[in-house]
């Protein structure tokens, strides 16, 4: 993948990458995705795999296997890739890709992201967008169970 980002980047495409788990997708997805992929030419999606979605969420998660969620994003017109990865956070890909802009939701903050760093120390730069969508897979999950009102 970081092969076919720098050919796409040497003929002048601006690459953006955003990343999540995106286990039920919903509203709030969409539109971050909707608003990521209009900082750039190509938008690349980074989703954690089903083993780091256990490690960060715990062992009833993921609900949707990653080559389901994979293959979801990938139906969507305006998500040009979609990678995999297997760590907690996206550092790793990042490094490797060198996106252009970073983009993450606005629950975050640019300084308390552990990718800000990376992006930065190469040039690019990290935009923080926000959905004002009040939806969460963890609230979708919480009111299937009933637990929510």
């Amino acid at each position: 993948m970081a092969k076919k980002i720098t050919g796409l980047q040497s003929k002048g495409k601006k690459i953006v990458f955003t990343n999540g788990v995106f286990d039920l997708m919903h509203a709030g997805h969409v539109r971050l995705l909707k608003k990521a992929a209009s900082h750039g030419d190509v938008l690349v999606v980074g989703i954690n795999s089903d083993a780091s979605v256990k490690s960060i969420k715990g062992s009833d998660r993921p609900i949707v296997s990653q080559n389901d969620r994979a293959e979801t994003l990938c139906a969507l017109y305006f998500v040009d890739y979609v990678v995999i990865f297997d760590e907690n956070t996206p550092e790793e890909t990042i490094l490797a890709l060198k996106p252009d802009t970073h983009v993450k939701g606005g629950d975050w903050k640019a300084k308390n992201l552990p990718e800000t760093k990376i992006v930065e120390s190469y040039g690019g730069k990290v935009v923080i967008e926000n959905s004002k969508c009040d939806l969460t897979t963890t609230k979708i999950i919480a009111r299937i169970r009933g637990k929510v009102e």
